[in-house]
Order: C-alpha cells, then sequence, then structure tokens
C-alpha cells in the first residue's frame, strides 16, 4: 500500500460551472492511488454548481483563512464552460499557476482548461492537447499542438481533452506522481480492461 505520507498534495480547482467528471475523476483516481487531495473551491463558498447543475462540496476555499497554495506540490483544472472562464477570471489562481510553472511544478489541465495556461503564456514552445475547440487558443498562444493524442505530458505540464479522456489523464498523473504499479492497481480497482 502507497503512504499518503510519501506523495505531494494535489490541489484540484473547482469553480461554478465546471465539468464534474472532469475534476471528480481525477479526485476518485487519486483517492485509490492513495495520493492526497483536496477539492478546492475558487469562491469563498465550498458548495459549487457545475455546468449539469450536480452541487458539489469542495473541502476547502482558497478564501480559508488557512490556505495556501504553497501547501500543494500539483494543481489541476478541470475544464467546463463556464468553469474555464471562471478558472480564469480567478486572479489569485493565475498567480499561483505562474508561480508553479516558474518553480516547474506540476500542472494538469483538461478540456478547455489548458487554454487558460496558453493564455498566461506559459504553453509557449510546449506540447500540448484541449478539447478540439480550444486548440485554436493554445496554437496562437505558441503551443505546439497534439490533436491525435488524449493526453500530452511536456516537462512539469499534463493536458488533456475532454470527459472521455478523463480516466487517461487521472492515470497519468498517477503515473507522474508514482509509478506503474500505482496506475496498475487503480487500473485495476476501476475494471479498467483497456
Amino acid at each position: 500500500m502507497i503512504e499518503e505520507k510519501d506523495h505531494p498534495r494535489v490541489a484540484v480547482m473547482f469553480a461554478e460551472g465546471l465539468e464534474e467528471v472532469e475534476g471528480l475523476t481525477v479526485v476518485d483516481l487519486l483517492f485509490r492511488a492513495h495520493i492526497p487531495c483536496d477539492m478546492v473551491s475558487i469562491a469563498a463558498d465550498c458548495t459549487i454548481t457545475s455546468s449539469h447543475n450536480v452541487k458539489l462540496t469542495c473541502h476547502r476555499s482558497i478564501y480559508d483563512a488557512d490556505f495556501s497554495f504553497n501547501d500543494y506540490n500539483m494543481i489541476v483544472l478541470p475544464g467546463g464552460i463556464p468553469g474555464t472562464p471562471n478558472l480564469r477570471a480567478c486572479e489569485p489562481l493565475c498567480e499561483a499557476l505562474k508561480d508553479f510553472a516558474q518553480r516547474g511544478l506540476l500542472i494538469g489541465a483538461i478540456c478547455a482548461a489548458p487554454s487558460i495556461l496558453a493564455e498566461l503564456g506559459l504553453l509557449d514552445g510546449r506540447m500540448a492537447t484541449s478539447n478540439p475547440g480550444f486548440q485554436h487558443v493554445l496554437g496562437e498562444h505558441g503551443a505546439h499542438v497534439v490533436a491525435d493524442k488524449p493526453v500530452v505530458v511536456d516537462g512539469s505540464f499534463i493536458t488533456s481533452q475532454g470527459m472521455g479522456t478523463a480516466i487517461d489523464f487521472a492515470l497519468t498523473i498517477i503515473s507522474v506522481l508514482a509509478d506503474d504499479d500505482a496506475v496498475q492497481d487503480v487500473r485495476t480497482k476501476i475494471v479498467d480492461m483497456r
């Protein structure tokens, strides 16, 4: 069994209007891999409503008195509309993303959310992917768009295409944070027969 203390802590950012499967799949699979993970609201309220009107209760808010991005070694951005624009409008989050990128800490983004990283200039010269409807944003900001892969890893950035690639995205995060044994263990637990 993998001990939680042996792993970095992951912040999965939740905004009003997120695609809930993209966020919860990461949380679920990290939990199964014994990797510490917090659902973090970018609002003062820890209850978030997804793009499909599903109510979700986060563990933390960035407005909690004791919250600090420095407590985490990875930030994950789910997509969804209007979740992605809401994440993009969150200045403390954007500043943290720039800081993480500068320090070489891990950042994951799926669906429309890689466009946030592109707009912040963090994907310039890097290979990345996103939802096909947002790949032009990546290209316009200097990313080398990989349109034919569900998940792309380039340095400390992990990007993915959408809800249908959420399991691959989460398993890739596990492979980077843990190892192939942890990935295989989770695959067995979720009966992933691919």
